[in-house]
């Protein structure tokens, strides 16, 4: 089944059905496992859902960000790790590729892509490069017709589950931001292997593993775009990529709220619900008004790329605002539950833990106050 060009409404439905009957009966036990769930994610792409923004000539499912959007909160308000995989593998991956492919590379592998076929990762990160990108260490050098790429990459979404990923590498030492390049690498070539799985607070549903590349040898049709531009490329990818995590934290505390609100009318203390008492009103009052202040921002951001504008700016404060509500709003989510919510009968706990990386992926909240007071400053 394919979404189609459908209106957001439509989508969000679509999106919510599916997440509540295929995901949210299982939440539970595949966070408590670490599980990936490879079977939904089959479903997802033949739902259209892994190839949202790639357009029907490539075999996607050419939708809006408004659209995207709804889709990522749809899932991460019943189970986060899933919309994160989601997220990722469309707007770091293959919207890389799409972006600054070539015709010949977008054919290769878009389809397969935006088809579910096989999944995408996407290596930025490094143990000594976070959030200064630009410090990257993982270098390629060329040999012959192509290239050969070692190094490491960290905290890698996708990374053991992926068919195929982006990873920037340096190659021209000394010109630092400029010294750097994407490629496209499959990760069963010679030379990829798996680091070490990681044992994750939240979001364990999603694969995050690191990737080592030792001699890893790579025709010359590997890279992306230009010599040089990775960096470049890769930041504009992220100004897009922050739009989906502002949709993941807003799935993430508009399911907090709905369980608080249902949880506030059924408990009882003083032979009345929790409901009726003024400190819980005002607690469900604050959450939902920063909630529908996330949801303004989050699709002000995404209407803006859809309108091909430039969205550094308002894609940082979207995503800077978001996750940090989704982390107050589940914190008093928890406090509404009291004892209750310290435990895994209710949900509330994984919302809270969930909630943490909205905050550090796809940049800190310190690096979007950063960019964004660049963008204010004009440098």
């Amino acid at each position: 089944m394919n979404p189609g060009t459908g209106n957001a409404d439509e989508v969000r439905e679509l999106a919510r059905n599916f997440a509540r009957s295929e995901i949210a009966p299982h939440a539970r036990e595949w966070d408590e496992r670490s599980f990936f769930p490879r079977e939904v994610c089959r479903k997802l792409g033949e739902l259209g859902f892994l190839g949202v923004l790639v357009p029907e000539e490539f075999g996607g499912a050419g939708l809006s960000y408004r659209e995207y959007v709804a889709i990522v909160e749809e899932l991460a308000a019943v189970e986060a790790g899933v919309g994160l995989t989601v997220a990722a593998h469309n707007s770091l991956c293959t919207n890389h590729i799409f972006l600054f492919g070539s015709e010949e590379q977008k054919r290769r592998w878009v389809p397969r892509l935006a088809s579910g076929e096989i999944l995408g990762a996407w290596g930025l990160t490094e143990p000594e490069a976070g959030s200064d990108a630009g410090g990257t260490k993982t270098f390629a050098k060329r040999e012959g017709g192509g290239w050969v790429l070692s190094g490491s990459k960290n905290f890698i979404t996708n990374a053991s589950v992926g068919g195929v990923g982006v990873i920037m590498a340096r190659t021209a030492p000394g010109k630092e931001h400029h010294g750097i390049s994407a490629f496209i690498v499959p990760l069963d070539a010679p030379g990829v292997a798996v680091g070490k799985k990681e044992d994750k607070l939240g979001m364990r549903t999603s694969d995050t593993a690191s990737l080592i590349l030792e001699e890893c040898h790579l025709g010359g049709d590997a890279l992306l775009g230009n010599e040089g531009e990775g960096f470049l490329q890769a930041m504009q990818v992220l100004d897009g990529g922050r739009i989906s995590i502002a949709a993941l934290g807003l799935g993430i505390a508009q399911g907090a709220l709905d369980a608080a609100v249902a949880y506030a009318k059924q408990r009882r203390q003083f032979n009345r619900p929790i409901a009726d008492f003024q400190a819980i009103r005002i607690k469900l009052a604050d959450m939902a008004t920063t909630v529908a202040a996330a949801r303004l921002l989050t699709e002000s951001a995404a209407e803006a790329k859809d309108a091909g504008e430039k969205v550094t700016l308002v894609s940082s404060q979207a995503k800077l605002y978001t996750s940090e509500v989704a982390v107050r709003v589940c914190e008093e989510a928890v406090q509404i539950h009291g004892g209750y919510g310290y435990i895994k009968d209710y949900p509330v706990e994984k919302y809270w833990r969930d909630s943490k990386l909205c905050t550090i992926g796809e940049g800190t909240s310190e690096i979007q106050r950063l960019v964004i007071a660049r963008e204010l400053l004009g440098g």
